[in-house]
Order: C-alpha cells, then sequence, then structure tokens
C-alpha cells in the first residue's frame, strides 16, 4: 500500500530541511533546547562570555543623553529606578534559562504565550537588537572617521559588514572573543574616569550641581521616569545575556555555588555595569562641557568622551589611537552579540509561521541589513525618542514572562513549572501572557504619546510594568490556567530530568531528519511508532507528526 499524500508531503517537506538541521552544531541548535552533550563551558566561561557582550559604549550616550535633558540628580535616580527593574524582572528569567538550557523564545512560548504567540516577542527582541547594532554601529563609525577620516557612510558599511563573519560560529567563537577582550577593554574604559577622579577631583562637585543644557534639572518624579524610561529600552538585554546562559552545565550540588554566582551576575547581574557605565557616561560628558571648548556638541558621544580624556593623559596621536582602539573593540564585542541574537529571533519566528527552516545566517544577513539602514537614516539624532518608544513594548514583554515565572509558575502554581516549548504540547496562543503584553504595551505606548493626558505621558514606563506584573495571574486565575498546555504526556517514557533536576542527557533518534537529539527536545510521533525533534515538527507543514489535543 502507497502512502497517504498527506504523509508523502510531510516526509518531503522535512526532508528538504534535512540539511540545514543537520548543521546543528554550527547553527549553535537555533530554535532549539541546548543538550548537555554540547554544554562543557563551565559556569564562570559562561558568565564572562556573557557579560563581554554588555562592552557596548550605548549605555555612555544613554547616560550623557538623559543628563543633559534633566540633569545629573534627575538622571541618576532614573538610572537607579532602571536598575532595580532590570534586576528584579531579570532574575527569574536569567535562572529559568540557566536551570533548563532554554533561550527567551522558548521560555515564553510556555510562559504564557503559546506556540504561535511568542512570535510577537521574537519580533520585539529581533527590533531590540537591529536599534543597538546600529547605535553602536553609529558610535563605531563615529570612531573611524575621527581616527582614520572614513566617511561616516562608509564607517556605517564597515562596522556592518565586519560582524557578519564573526557570527557564523555561534557561542564556540563568540565565547573566545569575549574572554580574549575584556581585559584590555576594562582597562581602556576605567582609564580616563580614574584620571579625571584622582587629578581633577573638582569634576566630582561639578557632576553633582550639574542641572542639564537648560538649567531646569531640580529634582522632579517627572523627570526621573523619563530617564528611566530610556534607559529601561535596555530590558530585552536580558534576552542577549539568556543566549549564552542556556549553556550552563548542569546545577549539581559540586558546581551550585558557582552555579548560582554565574546565573546571577552574568543574568540580572549585568545591570550592575550597564548602571555605571551610565553614570560614567554622564561624568564624562559634564567635565567635557565643563572645561572643554565646543563640548556641548560632542558630549554625548563616547569616542570624543574617551580622547578628550587621553588627550590630558599622553600624546595626540596615542590618545586618538587608544580611543578608536576601544571604539573599535566595544562594537564588536556588543555587534557580534547583537547579529547573532538577532538571526536567533528572525529565525524562530519565521520557522513557525513558514514551517520552513532556511537556517541562521539568512537571517543574520536581513538583521545587519535593518542596521545599516537605521545607521544611514542617521538614527543617532533621535536616541531619546526611539528608546522612549521602544521601552514600552520591551518592558511589557520582559515583565509580563517574570511575573508568569515567579507568580503564576512558583507561587499560584497555576503555570506549569517546568517549561514546555514543543509544538503541540501547547496551545497556539495563551491569553494569560499574549493578552497581557498587548494590554500592556498598547496602554503604556498611548500613555508615552499623551493620549491619556499630559500627567500620565512621563509614567508610561511604570503603566507597562504595572499592567504587565499584574495581569498575567490575573488572566491565569480567570482562565483557571487551561490555556498552558495542549498535552501533558509526549508519549516518550523516558524522565525528562535527571536526579538533580537538570534536563536528562539521554539520547533518542529522530526519524524524520536522522539526527539524535536529547530527550527534552523529542516528543512521540503521531503517524509512527517513533520520535521526531522539535524542529522537524516545527517544519511539518501538514501537521502529520503532530500529536493530538487529548492523550491517545
Amino acid at each position: 500500500m502507497s502512502p497517504e499524500p498527506s504523509l508523502v508531503a510531510t516526509e518531503t517537506a522535512a526532508a528538504a530541511d534535512v540539511g540545514t538541521a543537520a548543521k546543528e552544531t554550527l547553527e549553535d541548535y537555533t530554535l532549539r533546547f541546548a543538550p548537555r552533550s554540547y554544554r562543557k563551558w563551565s559556569p564562570g566561561v559562561v558568565a564572562v562570555s556573557a557579560l563581554g557582550g554588555i562592552a557596548y559604549l550605548a549605555d555612555f550616550s544613554i547616560g550623557a543623553n538623559i543628563g543633559i535633558s534633566y540633569g545629573t540628580t534627575n538622571a541618576l535616580w532614573g538610572i537607579l529606578v532602571f536598575a532595580v527593574v532590570i534586576f528584579a524582572t531579570g532574575f527569574p528569567l536569567a535562572f529559568y534559562a540557566a536551570r533548563y538550557n532554554l533561550d527567551l523564545d522558548l521560555i515564553t512560548r510556555g510562559s504564557g504565550f503559546g506556540y504561535y504567540g511568542s512570535v510577537v516577542t521574537n519580533v520585539i527582541f529581533a527590533t531590540f537588537t537591529f536599534i543597538f547594532f546600529a547605535l553602536e554601529g553609529s558610535i563605531m563609525a563615529q570612531g573611524l572617521q575621527l581616527g582614520l577620516g572614513i566617511p561616516l557612510w562608509l564607517g556605517y558599511a564597515i562596522s556592518t559588514l565586519i560582524i557578519f563573519p564573526l557570527v557564523v560560529y555561534g557561542m564556540s567563537l563568540l565565547s573566545k572573543l569575549q574572554l580574549w577582550t575584556t581585559p584590555l577593554w576594562l582597562v581602556l574604559m576605567v582609564l580616563p574616569f580614574a584620571y579625571l577622579l584622582i587629578t581633577h577631583p573638582e569634576s566630582v562637585n561639578s557632576f553633582f550641581a550639574y542641572q542639564g543644557a537648560n538649567g531646569q534639572g531640580a529634582p522632579s518624579l517627572a523627570s526621573i521616569m523619563l530617564a528611566a524610561g530610556v534607559c529601561l529600552s535596555l530590558i530585552a538585554q536580558i534576552a542577549e545575556q539568556i543566549d549564552y546562559l542556556r549553556f550552563m552545565p548542569p546545577k549539581t550540588p559540586e558546581n551550585s555555588r558557582r552555579w548560582w554566582a554565574a546565573m546571577i551576575l552574568a543574568g540580572p547581574g549585568w545591570v550592575i555595569f550597564g548602571a555605571i557605565k551610565q553614570v560614567i557616561g554622564l561624568f564624562l560628558a559634564v567635565y567635557i562641557i565643563a572645561n572643554i571648548a565646543g563640548g556641548t556638541a560632542v558630549a554625548n558621544q563616547p569616542v570624543h568622551q574617551f580622547l578628550e580624556i587621553y588627550q590630558d593623559i599622553m600624546p595626540g596621536w596615542a590618545a586618538l589611537t587608544l580611543a578608536v582602539v576601544l571604539v573599535v573593540i566595544s562594537q564588536i564585542k556588543i555587534n557580534v552579540t547583537n547579529a547573532y541574537s538577532g538571526s536567533l529571533a528572525w529565525t524562530n519566528s519565521y520557522t513557525r509561521v513558514t514551517k520552513h527552516y532556511p537556517g541562521r545566517l539568512v537571517f543574520l544577513g536581513v538583521n545587519l541589513l535593518i542596521a545599516l539602514i537605521l545607521m544611514e537614516a542617521n538614527m543617532f539624532d533621535f536616541l531619546n525618542t526611539i528608546l522612549g518608544f521602544y521601552a514600552n513594548c520591551g518592558i511589557a514583554w520582559v515583565v509580563v514572562v517574570a511575573s508568569d515565572i515567579a507568580i503564576n509558575k512558583y507561587l499560584l502554581k497555576i503555570s506549569p513549572k517546568e517549561p514546555e516549548f514543543r509544538r503541540g504540547m501547547i496551545y497556539s496562543f495563551n491569553p494569560v501572557g499574549f493578552g497581557s503584553m498587548l494590554i500592556a504595551a498598547g496602554v503604556s505606548i498611548l500613555a508615552f504619546f499623551g493620549a491619556l493626558g499630559s500627567g500620565i505621558q512621563p509614567f508610561s514606563p511604570l503603566v507597562a510594568i504595572g499592567l504587565g506584573l499584574v495581569l498575567p495571574p490575573v488572566i491565569a486565575l480567570a482562565t483557571k490556567g487551561k490555556y498552558y498546555l495542549r498535552r501533558t504526556n509526549d508519549g516518550i517514557d523516558l524522565p525528562m530530568y535527571d536526579e538533580h533536576g537538570n534536563p536528562s542527557g539521554d539520547v533518542l533518534g529522530c526519524h524524520v531528519c536522522r539526527q539524535d537529539f536529547e530527550r527534552p527536545d523529542m516528543v512521540a510521533c503521531h503517524t509512527h511508532d517513533a520520535h521526531v525533534c522539535s524542529l522537524c515538527l516545527s517544519t511539518d507543514k501538514v501537521g502529520d507528526h503532530v500529536l493530538p489535543a487529548t492523550r491517545p
């Protein structure tokens, strides 16, 4: 008897993707659980690699911009609000990623959004990566123009093209790049700040007395929240940290202390370093405005911030060289992460919607192209507005997922504690997270543009935080949690977790792509007495492999 046409179509479609699926080592386990066999790095190496990705200089620009706009006092309080919110929301996400070895998209699927519902959050995250790639690329182009006389338009292209070959091999190359460049980057960044504190102690008083460009920087709750809103555009950075943290080794009694320290430091702890950089950026900007003729025009540009201080320490040629080296190293360190994470986000969305896996490199090119267009459009001149608007979307997403994990999973226990991301095991859409995010983002964006009144406008980040925190448990209780799991049994008898609660390392074969994958990535096939991996399920165009909604 010949196979049914639908089954033939399924196998043909799956076979077309076998070539790309077979390159999972190169593709760094795109779209799927990171297996134990691949996670050979120690907690310390993973942490250093993850923190290497926050070497960006955008923090210096952000700190300078909010200080120039709102004065030092309001900026510092805004940075503190930003740090507290980022740490509190990032902790449950980072723990979940490191514990279960999933990226934030896979976590989002089972944390209230559903299989297709999390596509919208992927778009939000991809937007984050190309916005900040463009911002960092613009800073690098400024450095190339200053140091080598390269026109900005050409500098934008160079800062984009240089990243592509570095991102091809994913985590294996990125970990080495971050480890080797971090010491030099730290020295170059800290040197000018330490120099000013030692040789110009009066700059500290000038810093705290600075009232902003318009001289109206008196303490104001509205100004604090406007400053915090710009900083909070970085809230999606936790997703990039998680792209490294998903490669944490299994947590055991022997490595528990090191595991926790690495997870906290490289997860929510990134914001400590981010906040410090924002304060330093503001400090350098105030010094330049007060002491350098025409300094106001360049005070928010990191390359000029460092160049002006380096020139006080060493000959001009050496100062210029070090400033350019710092900018280039910083931009390469962060933009390989932006490009890598953005390619994952776009690929994940495209694969689920079209049921076709084109490979991560296709969308690496897409992400870089969008970033280059933004740079050529001179987005640097509209930084505060772009980041303030984006913050509302990013906050809504991250806070909703954090609320579902911390409250619905661990406190109310209405959401399944263990993650689920596999097609067929979860519903296409879950109103708990998907609905909460749309409401929180929509209302906060209305507030941001003044549609809810000028009095509420500065507090749009608080609107997003409040709604994102409260709505998930409210909707979960109202729906009795019935939209989390489509099935509770994946048809495989092997246990999902080992004796320490880590994802199992047992290996099973996928009968579609003929590759072996670990237990958490596998599901029983509906039409065969065999197993199928999560990626082949995602590319199953007719759904023949997908288990039915009810138990057999």
